[in-house]
């Protein structure tokens, strides 16, 4: 889909109010460029490969979103520019130059990225996009097709391996799995292959949903055995919220009824048929599990250490993965203090994995 970026050539000092005025006026996000040096807090929190720009700071800025087409971004573009004026009056908005133009197709990126997936063999797993032949198979490889990776994960990077390999050890047949922070479901995937019972993957991006989606129907998993959903544990955590309404309506309460959809391969014609809302009802009967994956970044597994518990069975085992070794310690801290043991610590590179056992 091309979409309309609106841009508004501004002041720092203006940034606020303009992205909350685009804000309320449909943006579901804004795009923020500007020179303001990082503090060291920032810094500190970075986890970035590459050298970061050293550009003067002149007070200049650009605030921009994404709108679906023309006419919402002319009429929005009008009431900016009416909305400069009045800000005008008492501080400084720039230049003031309000701009539309054409995003790149997504599809187009689809398309160039997938000269650069190559197959991948790690730990048993062979993770194949569906574009190429299979390389020769072993045996005792598990298969996993890949179509789509509009959201992380293709396998390849350290994280992922981590817990690929954590999952040959510790997942039982017919368990059951939350895999939360799903992103394009290649470690859903490989849990419901490896021989989990029910699989249920959660991201805060709806475009991961789709996407996992897709991938988990190329592998031919029905709706029986894995479904992914939208929602954020940290935002809203609906287990605590409604717990006291548990068997009451039964329902679990897994996502918010009212933010969450499900997708999955229904088998009854495809993902169309099969990405429908479930509003007022929750798609997982259990909602407490045996394994729950949490592949994501250590200053979201902190956090989520003291919400995950009544999500796992007791004895349950926490696989965590994405933390960077100089959080190592702080990520470990908080896993202890929220009820659960650690059974090991696994290295890559620079990336750790925690497996923690609810107690």
């Amino acid at each position: 889909m091309i979409w309309k970026k609106l841009t508004i050539e501004t002041s720092t000092e203006a940034v606020d109010l303009i992205s909350e005025f685009l804000n309320e006026h449909g943006a579901e996000g804004v795009l923020i460029e500007d020179h303001v040096p990082l503090s060291e807090e920032e810094l500190s929190a970075m986890f970035v490969d590459i050298p970061l720009m050293d550009v003067p700071d002149d007070g200049s800025a650009k605030v921009s979103c994404f709108l679906p087409d023309g006419q919402t971004a002319e009429k929005i573009k009008a009431e900016a520019a009416k909305e400069l004026f009045r800000l005008s009056q008492f501080l400084s908005v720039g230049s003031g130059n309000i701009t539309i133009e054409d995003t790149d197709d997504d599809a187009g990126w689809q398309d160039n990225w997938k000269k650069y997936f190559q197959p991948i063999r790690h730990d048993g797993y062979l993770i194949v996009p569906e574009w190429e032949e299979v390389p020769d198979k072993q045996e005792e490889e598990t298969l996993i097709r890949i179509s789509s990776v509009m959201s992380f994960g293709t396998g390849s990077h350290e994280t992922t391996r981590l817990c690929l390999s954590a999952l040959k050890k510790y997942l039982q047949p017919g368990e059951s799995v939350f895999d939360v922070g799903s992103g394009s479901g290649i470690l859903s995937i490989a849990a419901a292959l490896t021989g989990a019972g029910f699989v249920h993957g959660l991201d805060i991006d709806p475009q991961a949903e789709i996407s996992a989606a897709e991938n988990a129907e190329v592998n031919g998993l029905s709706s029986d055995r894995i479904l992914f959903s939208t929602g954020n544990l940290l935002h809203d955590n609906p287990i605590v919220k409604n717990a006291h309404k548990s068997g009451e309506d039964g329902t679990s309460g897994i996502c918010d009824p009212e933010v969450s959809s499900v997708s999955g391969p229904a088998g009854t014609g495809g993902l169309n048929d099969a990405y429908q809302s479930t509003a007022g009802s929750d798609p997982v009967e259990q909602r407490e599990y045996d394994l729950v994956l949490s592949n994501i970044l250590a200053d979201v597994i902190i956090p989520l250490a003291g919400v995950i518990g009544p999500y796992l069975r007791k004895g349950g085992i926490w696989i965590t993965s994405g933390i960077l070794d100089v959080k190592e310690d702080e990520t470990k801290e908080a896993i202890l203090n929220n009820g659960f043991s650690i059974e090991a610590v696994e290295h890559l590179g620079e990336w750790v994995s925690i497996i923690a056992r609810k107690e």
